[in-house]
């Protein structure tokens, strides 16, 4: 693994832009414009090197679902805050598996040692569009003999297709994401997506969560056209559904049983994406669960939900948080890095064992290894110039060599 310094394509703006990513400048605090997109470098791997992630990944998908079993027998979803009204549908979602996308796992590596999971992005990860496509059209365009770990599109597809072959949607799927971010890239994101969907033969709705109708009558969701809404893709956190003024009528609608009788006005309810059980990995109490049940695991961190107990070198993360936010990094018992403060917290805190971010050529990277149905299916690397990933992070592609 080694970070290689190249030339930006000339017009780079225009042409990454003109693939939707319409988010490829970050402004600094100072009220700079920085490249998000960053192309004056790429990460270059072996194939023995993605062969140990891919392992990884697959490895800790398994230790994950064990872990959800875990979970739900010990009584974890009152310990992690989920309201009781949730907690039943968690636990039969997760026994009859509605259909569930695509997650990110967010590893430390630097091509020695065994990759070890920061977190998991289970419910609404960012960055697909970056890593499924705008990387790989670089990689056409800079080094086409070489390679690139990326199944991403065609993984993507293919799941639609199978949604649409068990699940049967009445009517299209409706794609939603929060206007009250206003960059584009959640927008952008669910674009992405959905041209997946579509390619999979799927009817597509786009529609900002706040445009997504209720009606008293039949007791269900609808559009703006007032048709029912059968299945919802969201780039929507579950907790933020947990605590919507509409989150009562999403948990009483929400059809998670395929075996289930319809409902005669309401038809079988709403298929939600991703599937409300995914609130048991989203929360990084799910990091203290992995650790409880697989101590020692060699791409594990220690991990615990009651303080850091004999660790002297650990991270402060919040449960929900985001983007680095209200992230702490302890060394010997010293801070050692602070993100910044955006309220996080107070649902609770998870101690990690420390694991510094390599540093190639003053940039620390975070490996972002995607799942498609449970499937390790490609790389995203975000790069940072501290030691803690945040929204001022940089994307960086990647490519295989040798």
């Amino acid at each position: 693994m080694e970070r290689r310094r190249l030339e930006a394509r000339e017009g780079w703006v225009d042409t990454v832009t003109d693939q939707g990513l319409v988010y490829c400048w970050t402004e600094q605090p100072d009220g700079s414009l920085r490249a998000y997109w960053d192309e004056t470098a790429c990460y270059a791997f072996r194939p023995d090197e993605v062969d140990q992630l891919e392992r990884a990944a697959a490895d800790l998908w398994e230790l994950c679902i064990e872990a959800g079993d875990h979970m739900l027998e010990h009584g974890w979803l009152e310990r992690m805050g989920v309201p009781p009204e949730a907690r039943e549908l968690i636990e039969r979602s997760w026994r009859t598996e509605p259909p569930a996308l695509y997650g990110r796992l967010d590893l430390r590596y630097d091509g020695t040692g065994p990759p070890k999971l920061l977190e998991f992005n289970a419910d609404t990860p960012t960055s697909i569009l970056e890593a499924a496509a705008v990387q790989w059209f670089w990689l056409e365009d800079r080094f086409p003999a070489a390679d690139q770990w990326n199944s991403l599109h065609d993984r993507l597809v293919g799941k639609w297709r199978d949604i649409a072959a068990s699940w049967k949607p009445d009517g299209p799927i409706h794609m939603c994401w929060t206007d009250a971010q206003d960059s584009g890239e959640d927008l952008m994101n669910v674009a992405y997506l959905a041209e997946t969907a579509r390619q999979a033969g799927l009817d597509v709705v786009l529609l900002p969560i706040e445009e997504l109708g209720w009606d008293y009558d039949d007791e269900r969701f609808v559009d703006l056209e007032c048709e029912p809404v059968r299945m919802l893709f969201k780039l929507y956190p579950w907790e933020w559904v947990f605590d919507d003024p509409f989150g009562p009528m999403a948990l009483q609608t929400l059809w998670v049983d395929p075996l289930a009788t319809p409902d005669p006005h309401r038809g079988r309810g709403t298929i939600w994406l991703e599937p409300i059980w995914k609130a048991l990995w989203a929360n990084k109490a799910l990091l203290a669960a992995l650790w409880e049940l697989a101590p020692g695991h060699p791409n594990l961190l220690p991990a615990y939900l009651d303080g850091p107990r004999d660790l002297v070198d650990y991270a402060v993360k919040p449960l929900l948080g985001r983007e680095g936010a209200n992230v702490s990094l302890v060394r010997g018992g010293e801070l050692l890095a602070q993100g910044s403060d955006q309220g996080y917290g107070a649902e609770g805190l998870v101690h990690q064992g420390l694991a510094e971010l390599p540093c190639f050529d003053g940039g620390y990277p975070v490996l972002g290894v995607w799942l498609v149905d449970g499937h390790p299916a490609g790389l995203g690397i975000r790069e940072s110039d501290s030691l803690i990933t945040d929204n001022l992070s940089r994307f960086v592609p990647h490519l295989i060599d040798g």
